[in-house]
């Protein structure tokens, strides 16, 4: 093992100030509701809750599921419950394909870095991030009959697709979640924390914030920030404890802005979460984190730390994230019926070393 692999683990696990800290943040919820929530956290703050909030070795040493394990069989009976309607909403957008007859322009920088295009329909650099190759097709068989074929490719991360990010998609100080070194993502891909051990599905309580609607306005401002109160105020007026095992979908309006006003560059300015709502979500031990942006605002308002939430979330938590989710009708479904819990369903692809996937995440009424 590397060295500096072994002093890491020593640094988040052996520590009982962490130990102290892991048990606060389980502690009663009037324990919790006593901390005061700051608007001027700095890069010290958050590299020490890479530490206090870490949850390196809650599962094993060799945990590569993060926060899904807290998705128990019980958790699952809870959702199947919520199932009363029968209607299933989709909430992911449709594949980012160019129209008939449009030239697709050459495969631009990574969209996921900070200045890359991933613009599209949410940013300010429209690209295509699919490409649909019919192979053969009704103009180019030999005879009447055969078989239609074709290839799908996807550059899938950034802010065109609807994804989910595996915990090896960010790498902080040289390490991924659970301790694992930045040498365990190869060329062939990531050989630690990918998506594989989310192969059998997630199916857990899905919690749609609407965090527009709670406002009153169709969407957010451009760079609106969410804090800890507004959710806490949103679950008094929802009626709704977020709980361990949830999956918390937060709706901006991003596709209402978008319909209204045109495409946001969202490397530059995004309507989010604020950095501490990092860790008031980590005490209520949710699974899964979702948006209809990328969770964070942006700019972070963290000076030093681009996102804040994707770095504690992915790095130190293990919790998963979902992109650019399509809310708008899911958010429709819930209005009409006064709720704001259902059953998520997902089945991400099963691709070994993927550092995460496209999928369609699906809520049911």
């Amino acid at each position: 093992m590397n060295p500096k692999h072994r002093w890491s683990r020593r640094k988040f696990l052996g520590s009982s100030a962490v130990t102290a800290a892991a048990a606060a943040l389980a502690g009663p919820t009037s324990t919790r509701a006593a901390v005061a929530y700051r608007r001027d956290l700095t890069k010290e703050d958050i590299d020490r809750w890479m530490t206090e909030l870490s949850n390196w070795g809650r599962w094993g040493k060799e945990d590569q599921a993060g926060t899904l394990n807290l998705i128990t069989p019980a958790k699952r009976k809870q959702a199947a419950a919520l199932v009363k309607d029968g209607v299933s909403v989709s909430m992911a957008l449709d594949a980012d394909i160019a129209p008939a007859g449009v030239e697709v322009p050459p495969p631009a920088p990574n969209p996921a870095a900070p200045g890359g295009a991933g613009g599209g329909r949410g940013g300010a650099f429209p690209r295509y991030t699919w490409q649909h190759t019919m192979c053969s097709h009704g103009l180019n068989m030999r005879g009447p009959s055969g078989y239609a074929v074709d290839s799908y490719t996807v550059s899938f991360h950034g802010n065109n697709t609807t994804h989910l990010d595996a915990l090896s998609h960010y790498i902080h100080e040289g390490h991924i979640y659970n301790g694992f070194p930045a040498s365990t993502i190869t060329e062939w891909g990531a050989t630690k924390n990918d998506v594989m051990p989310f192969k059998n599905g997630i199916f857990t309580r899905g919690v749609l914030i609407d965090m527009a609607r709670f406002k009153g306005v169709p969407y957010l401002g451009d760079d609106e920030a969410i804090y800890p109160e507004d959710l806490e105020a949103w679950e008094k007026k929802a009626g709704v404890k977020i709980e361990s095992g949830d999956a918390v979908l937060l709706r901006t309006g991003r596709w209402a802005r978008v319909k209204a006003k045109g495409p946001l560059n969202l490397n530059q300015q995004t309507p989010g979460l604020y950095a501490s709502c990092g860790k008031w979500l980590k005490q209520r031990d949710i699974a899964i984190l979702g948006s209809d942006v990328v969770q964070d605002v942006r700019p972070s308002r963290v000076e030093g730390v681009n996102q804040p939430l994707h770095q504690l979330l992915l790095v130190a938590v293990g919790t998963p994230l979902f992109d650019n989710c399509d809310l708008e009708a899911a958010a429709e479904a819930a209005s009409r019926r006064r709720r704001s819990t259902f059953l998520l369903t997902v089945a991400p692809l099963p691709v070994p070393g993927g550092t995460g996937s496209p999928f369609n995440p699906i809520a049911t009424f």
